[in-house]
């Protein structure tokens, strides 16, 4: 926890007072080594000084999960500051932290710890879709999306892209791949109607019609992705098998092994033991599906 009172500056004195002592400061020689250390000082802005991140990926906020952060905020206060450029002494925008941001307005803060960056829009534009490609919480679309706006803008190839998000080459195609397939399914991945794997088996269909046909069946009979490769492939769809592991199994317990399965496209048991302990598994088919939930799992 931040101790504010500690850190707490007055607005943009601190600011203003390192980069214009910059010639007469020993400890600071240079312009860029005063950048260096401002970055690294926390800073408290005001909210009605920061602008929202034009280069922002992510496109969907959950108004429950932003109500709960500003409840947490409430309680707490903001522990990770947020990551701004100045663009002038008194306006800010804002590089990542967007969630928080929002959260602390709901909150109804006045101002908000911040590292403050000096970058230009090319460099900004990379750091925004980098950091936030790291979260956890963008969907699919948003990764692809994200990935493919580094690709086009930042001029990566797929193996430079690879090397600064620290993901295989493979891992990348799989997602940009994604937005390839229409518009209705893309809605679908976002929405978790369908799963990563499903959407990556639909974006690998040169057959539209069949793709169409396999998407619908899915959607409407909560098929796994082994029974969507199999209706692809011209195969009989097999029955799912899908059976709980311990007999007397709860109705909720049973929902989360289901919502557990679609969400990894291969069969799932939850085994229940005494003292509410217990144990998952998940069943794959080969290495490569074996890489498919690992990609899942973010291992």
């Amino acid at each position: 926890m931040i101790e504010k009172k500690a850190r707490k500056k007055e607005i943009g004195k601190g600011i203003r007072a390192l980069l214009a002592t910059v010639e007469q400061s020993p400890a600071v020689e240079t312009r860029a080594e005063a950048q260096k250390e401002l970055s690294s000082e926390i800073n408290e802005i005001p909210l009605s000084q920061i602008e929202p991140n034009p280069f922002q990926p992510r496109q969907d906020w959950d108004p429950a999960e932003l109500e709960e952060l500003a409840s947490s905020i409430k309680a707490m206060g903001i522990i990770q500051p947020v990551t701004l450029r100045a663009l002038s002494a008194e306006v800010y925008q804002l590089i990542s932290g967007e969630r928080r941001f929002r959260a602390s307005k709901l909150a109804g803060l006045e101002s908000i710890p911040a590292y403050v960056r000096t970058a230009g829009d090319q460099e900004m534009l990379e750091m925004a879709l980098v950091e936030n490609i790291q979260r956890a919480d963008l969907n699919a679309i948003e990764v692809a999306i994200s990935y493919q706006r580094l690709i086009d803008e930042c001029k990566l190839t797929h193996e430079g892209l690879s090397e600064r998000v620290g993901k295989e080459r493979s891992t990348i195609t799989n997602y940009t791949r994604l937005l390839k397939l229409p518009p209705d399914i893309q809605h679908a991945l976002r929405k978790g109607q369908i799963s990563m794997g499903h959407a990556r088996s639909l974006a690998g269909s040169t057959d539209l019609l069949k793709q169409r046909a396999a998407f619908r069946e899915t959607v409407n009979k909560g098929w796994s992705v082994r029974q969507l490769e199999q209706f692809l492939k011209g195969k009989e769809v097999s029955a799912p098998g899908q059976k709980s592991s311990t007999p007397g199994m709860s109705a909720a317990m049973r929902d989360i092994e289901r919502r557990l399965a679609s969400h990894f496209g291969s069969r799932v048991q939850l085994e229940g033991q005494e003292g509410g302990k217990g144990k998952i598994t998940i069943s794959y088919g080969d290495d490569e599906d074996l890489n498919r939930i690992l990609e899942l799992l973010d291992i």
